[in-house]
């Protein structure tokens, strides 16, 4: 097909593709994704879909302030945090997932050729493929090997030397995925001495996970933005909810970009519902990490892999002998035959944390494989 009409450069771009989920696939170990392996409790969902029958007028569009679950986010954060600046509502913007946000972030500071993004590499991929859909340039630089951080000294030359057009978004993640990796002090005081004239993005999509943040440094530095989401810790994957914390004149600019009705009414009662019950949703991320002690303990036995610290959710391995892309293929294709999908991503396997029964059927498996 004549596609003449389609930018160029899109023509080339590879798209973001999850892993398809029909019937065949739902009975799979799905260890893929980074998602909570426990669903809502069952009496949460029940209250849930009454919600539907009771409370949506469907022929009404949503409610696009997001003002209620705007109030319970910054209720949220200022419990779970001490911070001497509490968190309003208007210090927070929320997304149909972080990928709105990080698209319109892009979309406030990078277009009409205005600037570029710097990422270091291996970490989430859709910061590139937004960069690029958008046709803003994408500065990658490598990570020190050993742990993963960010090579202090290449960042800087590279921004330096990249002026046309020059770094207008940083983007660091706290933890790293899919590294695993919180940020260190050192590169926490870097970006605590970056120029205000570039914006410092930080991921904090597994917070919940790590109880590390950078919330209480916002009022000292307007331009960081913190990104969370509902996806993991508080179970809606489904639902996609993200926002974002910030200096209030950035959440304006972001206000100004998204979509009016961007979050359907049964999300965010979803979102809502969470909040009001997280003292009954958010016990089991002990659970989850205790979990993950225990598998990154057996991995870290296995002469065939080299197993790297983990502060998230899930563990980055590579093999030792063979880190090649064929090999690692070869890995989760045997995985696969015994029904269990771990991601293959950054030039490593990365493995969410499932359940204790999925985690020894896991552990099981990998001991055998031909690596």
């Amino acid at each position: 097909m004549n596609l003449s009409f389609i930018r160029e450069d899109l023509l080339n771009l590879s798209a973001y593709t999850p892993t398809p989920i029909d019937e065949s696939q739902k009975k799979l170990i799905r260890l893929d994704a980074n998602e909570n392996p426990f669903n809502l409790p069952e009496e949460l969902k029940t209250k849930l879909a009454l919600f539907y029958e009771n409370k949506i007028e469907t022929n009404r569009y949503p409610d696009g302030s997001h003002l209620c679950l705007k109030n319970l986010i910054a209720e949220y954060i200022n419990e779970s945090t001490s911070l001497d600046d509490v968190i309003d509502n208007d210090n927070i913007s929320v997304g149909n997932g972080s990928d709105e946000l990080i698209r319109s972030l892009l979309m406030a500071t990078c277009l009409n050729k205005e600037g570029s993004i710097l990422v270091a590499n291996p970490t989430f991929s859709m910061y590139r493929i937004l960069g690029e859909s958008l046709g803003i340039p994408v500065i990658n630089i490598d990570r020190n090997e050993s742990d993963f951080s960010w090579n202090i000294d290449k960042a800087n030359e590279t921004i330096a030397a990249t002026t046309k057009p020059p770094v207008r978004v940083v983007f660091v993640v706290h933890p790293n995925s899919p590294t695993a990796n919180c940020l260190t002090t050192t590169e926490i005081q870097w970006l605590k001495d970056w120029p205000r004239d570039i914006l410092v993005v930080i991921d904090e999509a597994y917070y919940e996970f790590s109880q590390k943040t950078l919330v209480g440094e916002l009022a000292q530095h307007p331009n960081w933005i913190i990104l969370r989401t509902f996806s993991k810790a508080f179970r809606l994957a489904a639902h996609r909810v993200g926002y974002a914390i910030a200096h209030r004149d950035i959440i304006n600019i972001l206000e100004k970009i998204r979509l009016p009705y961007n979050l359907p009414t049964l999300t965010q009662l979803a979102a809502q519902f969470v909040l009001e019950n997280r003292h009954l949703i958010l016990p089991a991320v002990g659970d989850i990490m205790k979990e993950k002690e225990r598998v990154y303990n057996v991995l870290k036995g296995l002469e065939q892999f080299k197993v790297w610290h983990s502060d998230g959710n899930f563990i980055y391995l590579r093999s030792a002998n063979n880190p090649s892309t064929q090999n690692h293929n070869n890995i989760l294709d045997q995985l696969k035959e015994k029904g269990i999908l771990i991601r293959h991503t950054g030039g490593g396997l990365r493995i969410s944390i499932g359940t204790a029964t999925e985690n020894d059927i896991l552990l099981q498996a990998i001991r055998i494989i031909n690596n």
